[in-house]
């Protein structure tokens, strides 16, 4: 047992340099505002969580669970971003800004991942098992999104800033709303395949708004139809211009009353 204790402490600086790498270049891709390596390396606490999260996840992994609880809350308080070192995390996943960040024990999340500040992965149930969602690859998760429950969203999807995600997301779709709903389609080839925020634009429809307005232009449609066919049956039925009950004489009869 030592010896394999030990085989695994010696290769983990390998893997923590190499990891570390590919994540740099990886935050240098998708951010615009990175001018450097080494203000990313100062300055971003995304990269730091992550270089936090690994050590407590090896130690998760080797049976010092405390130990990598302990080493997750102290990235917590330095950060601001709370990574389970139970989570599975694949490579060159950027947290952008990073503030409030919540990463569930049973998450998953593969490669090429954006999270934005204030997302949660987060579980609904209390039982044991899987209770937490899997990002597939590519996915992008806007500020302020609620992805709950053991879920699947699907490689390349992205989510809206404060959308709340209950249900599967199929691959390459956008959700928005609370709770979520697909608006946008799959991207096509040749497209480009990172958006920030999880937005292709700035007019992106709101799924509530576009049924209320549908709604809105059928009741109109229908009024208009009701005004026509009250307008139809006026001039059909037109009525009598002497009041009822008034009996109206002739002229023989006023020369007779005469």
């Amino acid at each position: 047992m030592g010896c394999v204790l030990e085989r695994k402490i010696s290769i983990l600086p390998a893997m923590v340099f190499k990891s570390l790498r590919e994540d740099i270049a990886s935050i240098r891709s998708r951010d615009p505002a990175a001018h450097s390596i080494i203000e990313v390396i100062l300055c971003y606490p995304g990269l730091h969580a992550l270089l936090i999260y690994r050590l407590a996840h090896w130690c998760w992994g080797v049976g010092l669970k405390l130990l990598g609880r302990i080493l997750s809350h102290v990235g917590k308080v330095f950060t601001g971003i709370e990574i389970h070192p139970g989570a599975t995390i694949g490579r060159r996943l950027f947290i952008d800004h990073g503030t409030g960040v919540v990463i569930g024990e049973t998450a998953i999340i593969g490669d090429d991942v954006t999270l934005y500040h204030g997302v949660t992965l987060g579980g609904t149930s209390l039982h044991k098992g899987k209770r937490h969602p899997t990002l597939e690859d590519g996915v992008i998760v806007g500020s302020g999104a609620q992805v709950l429950g053991p879920i699947v969203v699907g490689k390349g999807a992205r989510i809206g800033a404060n959308a709340v995600v209950l249900t599967e997301v199929p691959p390459g779709v956008t959700m928005v709303g609370i709770p979520a709903r697909a608006v946008l389609r799959k991207p096509k080839e040749g497209e480009p395949t990172f958006c920030a925020y999880g937005l292709e634009d700035d007019n992106l429809p709101d799924p509530v708004a576009r049924a209320i307005d549908n709604l809105r232009a059928q009741v109109n449609t229908l009024v208009d139809r009701v005004q026509e066919l009250e307008a139809e049956r006026a001039q059909h039925h037109q009525p009598s211009r002497h009041p009822a009950n008034v009996v109206v004489l002739g002229d023989e009869d006023r020369n007779q009353a005469v």
